[in-house]
């Protein structure tokens, strides 16, 4: 009977957020020596892995193909094969595809491992000059601008900086509803990390739109906490809007227990009356 292959190892790699020089030894290494390159977009990746020389063969690993993929993944893991996933830009799993994949093949017992780069909440955080310890990351704002007005309210009991990103076809509609909603809070609107124009814009919201120039590229918001204010936590939004809540973190990478853990810190009460208030939404809504 032949004998089992030793599991190959799925490795997280994050890649440059603009400037190609930014790529590690490592990264190198290892897109080099894998057997495959599992890419949220292989046309962007191909930029990177022809500036290196790297030919490994690579597969397309998106939002919308994760879940059909994993299996196929998985079972070349099991094989022996060793795979290296790579977001569009920065570290992967980061408001970026992989969580179900990364849990499956720890589910199985495969090896996973990391290997550290840029990342653009690190880099908007200290260029913005609101760091001072903690933060709170929060990954893209809804689509709609309702939606994002809740969203904004529900960081308002936040005492540590909170950064999140923006496509730039949306952002002033977002500043917009972030004024709104929090009034004029000081923010940073980083773009271009790392490239040559990269800009951090930096002061009250009305002050930052009257000076954006046209967003091009995925933006990075930090919104500085309010100085010397005790915060109360916003009251526990009614049913469906708090299963709309808990979605949008799950769907952010977040499994069920940690999401439920972020909802009780925002909300100022117990995960297990977390736990109690969306088992009662559930059941309204299928009634």
């Amino acid at each position: 009977m032949p004998a089992r292959p030793t599991p190959g190892t799925l490795h997280i790699v994050a890649t440059p957020i603009g400037n190609l020089d930014d790529v590690t030894y490592r990264a190198v290494k290892v897109l080099g020596d894998v057997d495959l390159i599992a890419a949220e977009d292989t046309r962007r990746a191909a930029k990177l892995l022809t500036r290196y020389g790297i030919t490994t063969p690579r597969t397309s690993f998106h939002e919308h193909n994760e879940r059909q993929k994993a299996p196929q993944l998985l079972a070349r893991l099991e094989h022996g094969e060793s795979i290296a996933v790579v977001s569009d830009a920065g570290t992967p799993l980061v408001s970026d595809p992989g969580s179900h994949l990364v849990r499956a093949a720890l589910k199985k017992g495969l090896r996973v491992e990391a290997v550290p780069g840029p990342c653009a909440v690190i880099t908007a955080l200290v260029t913005s000059g609101f760091l001072e310890g903690s933060f709170s990351f929060v990954g893209f704002s809804p689509n709609r601008s309702k939606a994002r007005k809740s969203w904004f309210s529900a960081l308002r009991s936040e005492t540590k900086p909170v950064v999140f990103f923006e496509p730039p076809h949306r952002l002033k509609a977002s500043l917009a509803d972030l004024k709104d909603t929090l009034g004029e809070r000081e923010i940073a609107v980083c773009r271009e990390l790392t490239k040559v124009h990269e800009e951090s814009i930096s002061g009250r919201v009305s002050e930052v739109l009257e000076r954006l120039p046209p967003a091009r590229g995925e933006l990075t918001i930090v919104i500085k906490p309010q100085a010397g204010q005790k915060l109360v936590p916003p009251a526990l939004p009614e049913g469906p809007q708090l299963i709309k809540e808990f979605g949008h973190i799950t769907e952010n990478g977040l499994g069920r227990r940690p999401a439920i853990r972020k909802l009780a810190s925002r909300y100022g009460i117990s995960s297990r009356r977390i736990y109690a208030a969306l088992e009662k939404a559930r059941t309204v809504s299928v009634k």
